[in-house]
C-alpha cells in the first residue's frame, strides 16, 4: 500500500501510460485530449446529424420544434371551441373545412367539442409544456451549464426524443379515426374512457390516446434518468451543487418528480387498457347502458382519480419548475444583479417537489372524500403556498433597484412572475375544501390552472427561447417583433382568463358545448364573446412569434459569443456547435453562477470560469 501513489497502467494497443489512482482526472484529461484537435474525426451524415442525433444541442432543437408544432395544433383546437362557445348557434365555414362530418353545415357536433377539449388539454399539458419545455432546455442547458461534453447517455437521449415523436404522431393520428379522437377530458375519467361503447370518442381514439401516453411516459422516464445522472456525475471541476445555476436545480428536481410520479400514471393507463379490452373491473362497477346491465363488478372510478392525480398534481410542477428556473436565470442576467436568496430558492424548489406529492386529493374534494381527509389535503395544499411565495418575493427583490434590460426574454420572465402570483392566489381559494365544492368544475378552475400552469409555463418557454436562441442557432431574434409578441400575448392572456373567474363564480360549468338551454346563464353569454375575441388575438400574436423564430434562423443578426453578458458556462462555448461543446479542456469553475455587479470588478459580470483574484471572496449565498 505504501507505493499506491505510483501505480501506473498501460492502455492496450498504445504507448500511453496513465496513473490509475486519480480516476476522476483520467476521465477529464483523456476526454479533453480527445477534443484537443479539430472536429473532423466525427464525420456526420445528414441522418446522424439532424435525425438520429446523439448530440444534446440537436436533440434540444428537435424537442423544441416538435413541441412548437404540437403547440400550433393545441392552440388551433382551443380557438375552434372558443368560437363554438361564443356563438353556439352559428355556422362557421372553418368548422366545415377542418371538422368535416363532425360539423354538418358548419355547426359543431357536441361529441367533437368534447374531443377538441380533450386533445387540446392533453397536447398542451404533456406535449408542449412537459416535453417541449423540459425536453428543450434540460437538453440544451444541463451539459453546457455544468461543464459536461454531453449527456450521460447520448443514445438514451436520442431514444427518449424518438419515443416522444412516436407518441406525438399517435396522438395526431387519433384525430383521424372513424369514431373520432378521445373525448373523456384530458383527465380521462372512467367510465367514459373505460367503456368503448360509451360515446364515439371512447372507441379507437381512446385506445390511441392510451398507447400514445404509454410511449410518452417511457420517453419522459428515460429522459429524466439521463438528466439526473448527468447532473450528479458529470459536473466539471469546481462545479459544486451550490454553484449550479438555478436552471439546473430546477431541471434536476423536475426529473426526480417525473421519476416518482409518471410510473403511477402508466399503471393507471395499463389498468384502463385491461378494463377496456380484457374484461377486468378495476375502475368499473354496476354499469347500465341503454337499459343493458354490464357485467362489471367491484371496481371504482375514484381509484383511477387517485392514480391519475398522483401524477396530475406533480405534473403541474413538472411543467412549472423548469419555467421558474429559466425565469431565475433571465431575471438575474437582465437585472444585472445576483439572484436574491440563492439557497432559499433551492430550498423552495426542493420543498415544492416534496409537497407536490402529498396534495393530489384537492382535485377530489367532491368525490365523497372523508371531510377529515379533505382538511388534511387542504392543509398540505395551503402549505405549498409558502415555498411558492418565497420564489415570488425573491424574483421581485432581484428586480428591485436593478439595472434592468427590458428585452423580450426579461418581459416574459416578469410576465411569468405576474401570472404565477395571480394564478396562485386563486389556488388558495380552490385548495380550501369548503370553497372548492362551490367552484369545482366551473370556469373558475379553468381560469386558475391556465394562469398558474399554462400561461406561466408558456411565458417561461418564450423567455427561454428569446434568451438562448443565440446559443441554439447562432443568431439573434428580432427584438421589435419580440416586444409586439409579448404585449399582445400578455394583454390577451389576461383578457381571456381574468373574466373566466367571474363566469366561474356565477356557476358556469366547464366542458358544456353550449349554455343556451340554461336561461340562468344568458347574462354571461357576452362575456364568452369577449373571451373568444381575446383568444383569437392571442392566437394571432403567436404567428408573429413563429415568423420571428423561423426567419431569424436565416436572416437574424449574427450573435456574439456572450450577447447578454451572462456569467454561466454555456456562453463560454464557441458559437459554432461542435461535438463535445468546448475545443480543448473543459472550463473549470471558481465561483457561483450570479456574480453580477460585483464590487471591485471592472465589468458588471464575472463568468464562473474566471478565477478569484487575490483577496477576493466568493459571495455568500
Amino acid at each position: 500500500m505504501a507505493n499506491r501513489g505510483n501505480r501506473r497502467a498501460k492502455i492496450v494497443g498504445t504507448d500511453i501510460e496513465i496513473d490509475i489512482t486519480e480516476k476522476k482526472d483520467i476521465v477529464i484529461e483523456s476526454h479533453d485530449d480527445d477534443h484537443g484537435h479539430d472536429d473532423n474525426h466525427h464525420k456526420e451524415t445528414f441522418i446522424t446529424k439532424y435525425i438520429f442525433s446523439i448530440d444534446h444541442k440537436m436533440i434540444s432543437k428537435q424537442y423544441l420544434i416538435t413541441g412548437l408544432i404540437m403547440g400550433i395544433v393545441g392552440i388551433a383546437m382551443s380557438l375552434l371551441f372558443r368560437l363554438q362557445l361564443a356563438w353556439p348557434e352559428e355556422s362557421f365555414g372553418i368548422f366545415d373545412v377542418l371538422l368535416g362530418k363532425w360539423a354538418t353545415d358548419g355547426v359543431m357536433d357536441p361529441n367533437v367539442y368534447l374531443a377538441l377539449v380533450t386533445i387540446h388539454g392533453t397536447i398542451m399539458v404533456f406535449f408542449v409544456l412537459t416535453a417541449g419545455l423540459s425536453g428543450t432546455f434540460s437538453n440544451l442547458l444541463i451539459p453546457l451549464q455544468i461543464g459536461a461534453r454531453d449527456m450521460a447517455s447520448g443514445f438514451l437521449n436520442m431514444i427518449s426524443y424518438w419515443l416522444f415523436f412516436i407518441s406525438s404522431a399517435l396522438m395526431i393520428a387519433s384525430l383521424f379515426v372513424e369514431a373520432g379522437p378521445a373525448a373523456a377530458g384530458w383527465t380521462i375519467y372512467p367510465p367514459l374512457s373505460a367503456l368503448p361503447q360509451a360515446q364515439p370518442g371512447s372507441a379507437a381514439g381512446m385506445t390511441l390516446w392510451l398507447v400514445s401516453m404509454a410511449f410518452f411516459i417511457a420517453s419522459s422516464l428515460l429522459a429524466a434518468l439521463n438528466y439526473i445522472v448527468t447532473v450528479l456525475n458529470l459536473r466539471t471541476k469546481g462545479m459544486t451543487m451550490t454553484r449550479l445555476p438555478l436552471t439546473v436545480w430546477a431541471f434536476l428536481v423536475t426529473a426526480i418528480i417525473g421519476v416518482v410520479s409518471f410510473p403511477v400514471l402508466l399503471s393507471a393507463a395499463l389498468l384502463l387498457i385491461m378494463d377496456r379490452s380484457f374484461g377486468t373491473s378495476f375502475f368499473l362497477s354496476d354499469i347500465f347502458i341503454q337499459g343493458e346491465v354490464l357485467h362489471y363488478q367491484g371496481g371504482s372510478p375514484v381509484l383511477f382519480e387517485h392514480l391519475f392525480w398522483f401524477l396530475g398534481h406533480p405534473e403541474v410542477y413538472i411543467v412549472l419548475l423548469p419555467a421558474l428556473g429559466i425565469a431565475s436565470e433571465v431575471i438575474a442576467t437582465n437585472a444585472r444583479k445576483p439572484i436574491f436568496g440563492y439557497r432559499a430558492m433551492v430550498g423552495s424548489i426542493l420543498a415544492i417537489a416534496f409537497l407536490s406529492t402529498i396534495v393530489w386529493g384537492h382535485h377530489m374534494f367532491v368525490t365523497g372524500m372523508n371531510p377529515f381527509l379533505g382538511s388534511v389535503f387542504t392543509f398540505t395544499t395551503l402549505l405549498i403556498a409558502i415555498p411558492s411565495a418565497v420564489k415570488a418575493f425573491n424574483y421581485i427583490t432581484t428586480i428591485w433597484k436593478g439595472n434592468i434590460q427590458f428585452n423580450p426574454a426579461m418581459l416574459f420572465a416578469i410576465g411569468l412572475v405576474s401570472t404565477f402570483i395571480t394564478g396562485g392566489l386563486t389556488g388558495i381559494i380552490l385548495g380550501d375544501s369548503a370553497l372548492d365544492i362551490n367552484l369545482h368544475d366551473t370556469y373558475f378552475v379553468v381560469a386558475h390552472f391556465h394562469l398558474v400552469m399554462g400561461i406561466s409555463a408558456l411565458y417561461g418557454l418564450f423567455a427561454g427561447v428569446y434568451h438562448w436562441y443565440p446559443r441554439m442557432f447562432g443568431r439573434m431574434m428580432n427584438k421589435t417583433l419580440g416586444y409586439v409578441h409579448f404585449w399582445i400575448t400578455a394583454i390577451s392572456a389576461y383578457g381571456v382568463f381574468f373574466p373566466m373567474h367571474f363566469i366561474g363564480m356565477a356557476g358556469l360549468p366547464r366542458r358544456y358545448y353550449t349554455n343556451t338551454n340554461f336561461p340562468y346563464f344568458d347574462d354571461v353569454a357576452n362575456i364568452n364573446v369577449i373571451i373568444t375575441l381575446f383568444a383569437l388575438l392571442a392566437g394571432a400574436a403567436q404567428i408573429i412569434f413563429l415568423y420571428n423564430f423561423i426567419s431569424s434562423m436565416y436572416y437574424g443578426k449574427k450573435a456574439e459569443q456572450n450577447p447578454w453578458k451572462s456569467t454561466t458556462l454555456e456562453w463560454t462555448a464557441p458559437i459554432k456547435h461542435i461535438h463535445g461543446n468546448w475545443p480543448g479542456k473543459i472550463p473549470h469553475v471558481f465561483r457561483w453562477a450570479y456574480d453580477y455587479s460585483k464590487p471591485g470588478s471592472k465589468e458588471d459580470f464575472v463568468p464562473q470560469n474566471v478565477p478569484l483574484k487575490k483577496g477576493e471572496k466568493e459571495l455568500q449565498h
